[in-house]
């Protein structure tokens, strides 16, 4: 039931008005070893029992710093190394710690923290600081002499003799959860598109990466009306369709509280709030209508605009960022980038601060306006030959382009078969996703054109296959035959339609 508003002041302390995201003051790597560190017979016990510990703990400063993963381990956490950054990441339970070596700061469910001692290393193995990520991971520490005892929360729950934690928030009604949020809320105007936006920092917007990706100048329009010129983009995900921008100025909002990705429940009722065809900060209500992955569907309405707006659970806690919709259908297929997803970006930009901000577009906008097909073949093949999922990568083979009879320019393509019977249904949503960029994209190279993007299912087999239409196998003699239909099928112009089927 952790929230992340402001755990420790969201990434606000991280990031002050012109974005400075340099390191606390504290030992850098080269310092480390002028420091004085003591190697000393000290015990620690989780929930009772004795860790061994190798490396033996050291004391440096007051802090005992011991083994990473005996430490992380025994509390239950799931532990990372990377050997280029030289940065430990642990995770458990909603929460997330990044420790890098030698840095007097780490980061806390992307919120930066001060460290009296940094993380360091000792005969070939990673200390870190016992007390910090005992107490992050929601564990007691106390201090006997050289004993150290440490009880893990789910120790503590035992010793509560399993007595149940008592929710102690207050639900908010809609009136309420709109009233909480709306100045957190902002529309966003770029020289290319408009959507939506929510205050996570001072000077700090998040969005959809589609809404700001092929802008070269924007501004945000607050809920009074105010106008604040965005000077570039701070960061991004590109796998999962996210963008934070800064502001010139600061916005003069308090940030948003995110909540906890553990809270999300399907049945939920939620509330959105964006500026679908620029009608600012217009509110919705609806349910979390499924979970699949870092994806909500919902029943609330998102139209174009609502893109990068805010989807709020019964608590007034940011849930996800509303970023698109499948037209043409009764079915309420409304989709929201899940907070989990938002936490990751802030921790990204927490460890990896941008040496300047700016805009990504501009200068990279391409026109195929005047351009052949083998041109746009050539530029698709370079740009969307491959589809890269959580699962891995898939290549796109006999790619063609051509233009039909009605004036549609039409680009098709074959998946790999293996790919697709393996993975096809786990990474629908990533599919669909890769589509409509592509879409978006031929889109905005060939303005007023209509699209059509189909990516085809093809195998050929000794039998004939049972159970498809009757367009879709074909008898290529001599006892073969070819199975063939469309996976994917978008279709834009003004509107967008895209299907997957798995």
């Amino acid at each position: 039931m952790t929230n992340y508003s402001l755990k420790q002041t969201m990434i606000a302390s991280v990031v002050a008005a012109g974005l400075v995201l340099a390191p606390l003051p504290g030992l850098q790597p080269g310092h480390a070893a002028a420091a004085t560190a003591q190697t000393l017979s000290v015990q620690v016990y989780v929930d009772g029992q004795k860790l061994a510990l190798t490396p033996s703990p050291i004391v440096q400063q007051g802090t005992t710093l011991v083994p990473m993963r005996a430490i992380f381990n025994a509390l239950g956490a799931e532990v990372t190394w990377n050997q280029q950054t030289k940065t430990v990441m642990a995770t458990k339970d909603g929460d997330s710690i990044s420790l890098k070596i030698g840095s007097a700061s780490a980061v806390l469910n992307g919120t930066t923290v001060k460290l009296q001692v940094p993380a360091q290393q000792k005969s070939g193995s990673t200390l870190v600081p016992l007390r910090f990520v005992s107490e992050a991971l929601g564990a007691t520490v106390a201090v006997n002499g050289n004993t150290i005892q440490i009880t893990s929360a789910q120790g503590q729950t035992e010793e509560e003799n399993d007595s149940t934690i008592v929710d102690t928030r207050t639900k908010l009604d809609t009136q309420q959860i709109v009233a909480k949020n709306d100045e957190k809320v902002v529309m966003i105007s770029t020289d290319t598109a408009q959507g939506s936006g929510v205050v996570v920092g001072g000077s700090l917007i998040l969005t959809n990466l589609h809404v700001v990706s092929d802008a070269s100048a924007a501004s945000v329009t607050l809920n009074d009306g105010t106008v604040l010129q965005v000077k570039g983009i701070v960061g991004f995900s590109e796998e999962n369709d996210l963008a934070i921008i800064q502001t010139t100025k600061a916005i003069g909002v308090s940030p948003v509280t995110l909540a906890s990705a553990d809270d999300i429940m399907k049945g939920d009722h939620v509330v959105s709030i964006g500026s679908p065809l620029g009608v600012q900060n217009t509110a919705a209500d609806g349910l979390i209508s499924n979970i699949d992955g870092n994806y909500l569907q919902t029943s609330v309405p998102i139209d174009h605009g609502s893109s990068g707006g805010a989807l709020f659970n019964e608590y007034g806690d940011l849930v996800g960022i509303t970023t698109s919709k499948i037209e043409d259908t009764s079915a309420d297929l409304n989709f929201a980038i899940s907070v989990e997803s938002v936490l990751a970006l802030l921790q990204q930009i927490s460890l990896n601060p941008p040496a300047t901000v700016a805009f990504a577009g501009g200068a990279q906008q391409v026109s195929l306006a005047n351009a052949t097909t083998d041109e746009i073949k050539q530029y698709f093949e370079t740009n969307y030959g491959e589809i890269s999922t959580t699962k891995g990568t898939t290549e796109l083979k006999q790619l063609e382009v051509k233009r039909d009879s009605d004036g549609w320019l039409v680009v098709s393509a074959v998946i790999d078969s293996s790919f697709y019977m393996l993975y096809g249904n786990k990474t629908a949503d990533e599919l669909r996703y890769w589509a409509i960029t592509a879409g978006n994209d031929l889109r905005s190279a060939i303005p007023n054109q209509t699209i059509q993007l189909v990516v085809y299912y093809q195998q050929d087999f000794n039998f004939k296959p049972r159970g498809f239409e009757e367009d879709e196998v074909t008898d290529l003699g001599n006892g073969k035959w070819r199975v063939r239909y469309p996976v994917i099928d978008l279709q834009e112009n003004d509107k967008i339609y895209v299907s997957v089927r798995t």
